[in-house]
């Protein structure tokens, strides 16, 4: 009989050493994240048995992965029982939080920096799939309308309503990167935010004019606009902001911390930012955008085939080891340079490909009598067809060995119809059949066509790999 959510949180807590030795938790849609004091005190091996935990991953913060939904209750759970903090990066005790993270990198300083990276985007996941989804839809409608299929005051009404709540966030995405990045580094949230809201604000080209950094015949090519650097900019200028408001802080009497302290630190961070950061992280945002144009959206069509392919192939490793939410910001610089992000439908094929290999192993079983097997993944499927697929990676195919392999290898077929057909989306989030809303209303057929082949690719290389002596008593 499955445990409720309370009594599973119970037990997470004493293999995990206990309530004193957490430090903070949050979620993502998968994964409870906590971030310890020391990870040694972790019974690693018994949390992997837990019926209800799919997977645990030791990275920045320990991860267990228990599914959508039930990682939200859980942490929801670990906070309000247990008295632990919400989100490490948002205590004041910035010091501390260093400590803690330090003492728990056993890691690349590559993989410490995405860590950090999806610790700044992951609390906005919700919001810019609903986003998403309803520029999407507006999107949708507006086509519907300019074929005539439907008209009137009611439908138009829809459509603006939809593109208000769409815009509403996206529009000002840069400001929540600039909120979320301050609690991250220890900065005043609100201050953060001001960073991000400076980055897209009409001042700027007044100021780029000054100073003749501004291209007027060719706008994009300025070295200094509103947007320039995007939010690449944002995230080092809110770095530099935390650093010098503790700097600033520290030497400022305590009776003029208030005034002093952020409007030093402002002005500061404002020249800094306008004048360097800006500049550079639109360079660099630049050379990305042209480096991914090479194999992303090439004019060449076998380019399109091949690096399709490989990438979507290559996805699911990336979401073992947790790297995926760090591929955020490349979406968000595709969203603000070419009006739609190509990356993420390509790599949402990942997930098909494993629905296709469960479903072979699905039938192995079916014929070897391996009913533990088909009940776990009869259980995963949905989730997996939804676009949450770590459930099947952590509970089916990664346990077993070479399905993980087979699952990738056919979403690569997905992943390359997806990319030669140059699927573009408002906006990112699960990588399943509920994503069709989040692209482009031209484009929504070719991403169902390339799930189902990514579907149809894993089915058909797992079955002619994988044997009946590989599952029957797995």
């Amino acid at each position: 009989m499955a445990k409720n959510n309370e009594q599973l949180i119970r037990e997470i807590v004493e293999l995990v050493g206990g309530e004193s030795n957490i430090h903070s938790a949050t979620n993502c849609m998968t994964r409870l994240r906590i971030r310890l004091k020391d990870d040694n005190k972790v019974k690693h091996d018994e949390l992997k048995e837990k019926a209800e935990i799919m997977g645990v991953v030791k990275a920045e913060t320990l991860q267990i992965v228990v599914g959508p939904g039930k990682a939200k209750k859980l942490a929801d759970l670990l906070i309000e029982q247990y008295n632990v903090s919400q989100d490490a990066s948002g205590t004041n005790d910035w010091q501390e939080n260093k400590q803690a993270i330090k003492q728990n990198q056993k890691q690349s300083k590559l993989k410490s920096a995405l860590e950090t990276i999806s610790g700044i985007f992951i609390p906005m996941i919700p919001a810019i799939i609903a986003a998403g989804i309803f520029n999407g839809f507006s999107s949708l409608i507006g086509t519907l309308q300019g074929e005539e299929i439907v008209d009137g005051q009611v439908w138009e009404t829809i459509r603006l309503l939809f593109s208000l709540i769409g815009t509403g966030f996206l529009g000002y995405f840069a400001i929540f990167t600039g909120i979320n990045a301050a609690k991250r580094f220890g900065a005043t949230e609100a201050l953060g935010g001001m960073v991000g809201a400076m980055s897209i604000a009409a001042p700027i080209n007044d100021i780029s004019q000054l100073f003749g950094l501004f291209n007027p015949e060719e706008p994009l090519n300025s070295i200094l606009k509103t947007g320039k650097g995007g939010i690449i900019g944002v995230i080092f200028g809110v770095f530099i902001l935390a650093k010098l408001e503790k700097a600033i802080r520290k030497r400022v009497p305590d009776v003029l911390d208030l005034i002093v302290t952020p409007v030093l630190t402002l002005l500061i961070t404002t020249l800094l930012f306008v004048f360097v950061v800006m500049p550079v992280s639109g360079i660099l945002s630049d050379w990305l955008v042209n480096g991914l144009s090479v194999i992303i959206g090439s004019e060449y069509t076998i380019v399109n085939v091949i690096s399709g392919y490989i990438l979507a192939a290559i996805f699911l490793p990336m979401v073992l080891l947790g790297l995926h939410h760090g591929l955020i910001p490349i979406y968000a610089i595709q969203l603000e340079a070419l009006g739609g992000v190509s990356l993420f439908p390509v790599l949402a094929m990942a997930g098909g490909g494993q629905v296709g290999a469960a479903v072979a192993i699905y039938l192995i079983c079916k014929k070897t009598g391996n009913d533990r097997l088909r009940q776990v993944i009869a259980g995963a499927l949905p989730a997996g067809i939804l676009g949450i697929g770590e459930p099947l990676i952590y509970g089916v195919t990664l346990p077993l060995g070479k399905p993980f392999i087979t699952a990738g290898l056919g979403a690569g077929f997905g992943g390359a119809y997806v990319m030669m057909t140059n699927v573009m989306a408002n906006a990112w989030g699960p990588s399943g059949l509920v994503a069709v809303p989040l692209m482009h209303a031209d484009k929504m057929i070719h991403f169902v066509i390339g799930i189902f082949i990514s579907y149809i690719g894993g089915f058909v290389i797992t079955r002619l790999f994988i044997k009946s002596k590989d599952v029957a008593n797995a």
